[in-house]
Formats: structure tokens, C-alpha cells, sequence
């Protein structure tokens, strides 16, 4: 099954998200950006559909505050990302791709079956995820969603001795000050694990290849081996601060640029 791709952003998209989203299309994807506001710039074939239907902008007040003026904080964005894409499980809405997720080959999915891979030896990440409406997971994160402190009870034990410590000394009351990706890869490690789901999880190189070595994305480098590796269907990218700057002659990012501008061509499946 070739799936809808589904995704959340809030702001304006950079120049490597606009090229990543364009591989997405040329895949032969269907692909959907919700926002809270419409974003200049869209790629052409990316449709735009509104995040409050699925998930609330007031969601947002039981994570980390926001600045003074009411704008929110890129770990705010981070946090709410987390739960909004498990909200879009429970749709039924499609393959989650992060916004950074480049593509290089369609992803084909069983819907009955979760569809997710190692970030990290020990870590699987998130960026790439799909799970059934009936999965426990979803079933896990919707009791979570449910609560006003989102205190999760797959909580690690140095992270339960945290929050304790910060009620304890009146530093905060909220959980998810303890750490900044803690309802992200984090979680859905604990959770599979829990489930029993490690056995649907793709290798590391499936979609993380270069995400720990942004170098290997963005510096010039002979990258032939990474893109003719029939294993590797795409790259999750640690863009570093790199995002807004113009791709180096002779590397990865360059070669992205150039494959998957505004006149892309359809990569090869």
C-alpha cells in the first residue's frame, strides 16, 4: 500500500524542508501539511489542512509555557509535535513523515502492521512512523492526551525522581520540563518495548543513515553509495542550523536540490 503522507508545521518552512517535502511528492505520495496558519510557500502538490480539527492550539498550554507574547518555543512545537502525530494515528490519516524526512524511494506500508526504525542502536525514532488505529500505543498516548499533567506511566525512574524534585523544591509543576524530548523517540521506545512491537522495527540505515553525521548531508563528500543502496529508502536530516543555507557544491544536500527543485524529476522505484 502505497500510504497518504501526514505531517505538522508551524511557521515558515526553510529551503531543505521545501526540498524534502518535494521528494515526498515525487515518490508518488499524497502528501498533507496541517498548520494552524496557512504556509507561504508550499510545494506544489503539498496540500495544506488545519491542525485544529485534530488537535487543539490549547493543547499546547499543558506543555512547556510559551514566551511572553504568547508565541510559542521551538521545544513547545517539539512537545506538541509528539502527541499531534499520534493523534493522526488514531485517524487513520496516514504515513507521519517529519517535514525533514527526504525521500528517495515510495514507502509502502501493511495498515494492519506498525511501520517504524532504529534511530539509534538502542533508540527508535519517530520521524518515520505509522501505527493502526488499534494499537496500543495510540491506545497509550489517547489516556496520556487525556490527563492535564501528561505524566506518562512509562516514565523512566531518573525522570519519576526529577519531577518529584522539581514539585518538591516549587521549580516546576509540569512534567514535561524534565526533558525536552520526552514524550518523543524516548517514549516510543518504552512503548514498544512494553507492546512487544520490536519485531516491526526497519533497520537503523532504512531512514537514519546520515541523521547522526549531518557532515555527510551537507559537506562535500562521495555520497554515491548512500543513494544506490537499495536498503536505504530515504534520510531523516539534523539539519544542525543548516537548513537556510545554500547547498555546497558536490554534496549530498546539492544533489537533493538539484534532483527535487520546483521542475523535480520522479526518482527512480
Amino acid at each position: 500500500m502505497l500510504p497518504d503522507i501526514v505531517t505538522f508545521w508551524h511557521g515558515a518552512l526553510d529551503p531543505m524542508r521545501q526540498v524534502c517535502l518535494r521528494s515526498q511528492v515525487a515518490a508518488g505520495h499524497k502528501v498533507t501539511v496541517y498548520s494552524f496558519d496557512t504556509i507561504p510557500h508550499l510545494p506544489e502538490g503539498v496540500a495544506n489542512a488545519e491542525a485544529e480539527a485534530i488537535l487543539p492550539h490549547a493543547f499546547s498550554e499543558k506543555l512547556r509555557p510559551a514566551e511572553p507574547d504568547g508565541s510559542w518555543r521551538d521545544w513547545t512545537i517539539l512537545q506538541f509535535s509528539d502527541f499531534f502525530r499520534m493523534r493522526l494515528m488514531t485517524r487513520n490519516a496516514g504515513l507521519w513523515l517529519d517535514a525533514d524526512v527526504l525521500l528517495l524511494k515510495p514507502v509502502r506500508i501493511d495498515p494492519a502492521r506498525p511501520y517504524f526504525a532504529w534511530e539509534r542502536m538502542h533508540l527508535i525514532g519517530n520521524s518515520v512512523l505509522y501505527l493502526p488505529p488499534s494499537d496500543p500505543i495510540v491506545g497509550a498516548f489517547e489516556r496520556l492526551m487525556a490527563q492535564d499533567e501528561l505524566e506518562p506511566d512509562w516514565l523512566a525512574l531518573r525522570h519519576r525522581l526529577t519531577f518529584a524534585l522539581h514539585r518538591l523544591t516549587g521549580r516546576s509543576k509540569r512534567v514535561s520540563d524534565v526533558r525536552l524530548a520526552l514524550y518523543g523517540p524516548a517514549a516510543l521506545t518504552a512503548l514498544v518495548r512494553r507492546c512487544d512491537e520490536l519485531r516491526y522495527a526497519l533497520p537503523r540505515k532504512s531512514f537514519y543513515a546520515v541523521h547522526d553525521k549531518p557532515k555527510r548531508f551537507f559537506e562535500p563528500s562521495d555520497f554515491s553509495a548512500l543513494i544506490r543502496d537499495p536498503q536505504i529508502l530515504g534520510f531523516h536530516l539534523s539539519a544542525k542550523g543548516r537548513a537556510k543555507s545554500p547547498p555546497v557544491p558536490g554534496s549530498l544536500y546539492a544533489w537533493a536540490t538539484g534532483r527535487f527543485g520546483s521542475g523535480a524529476c520522479k526518482p527512480d522505484v
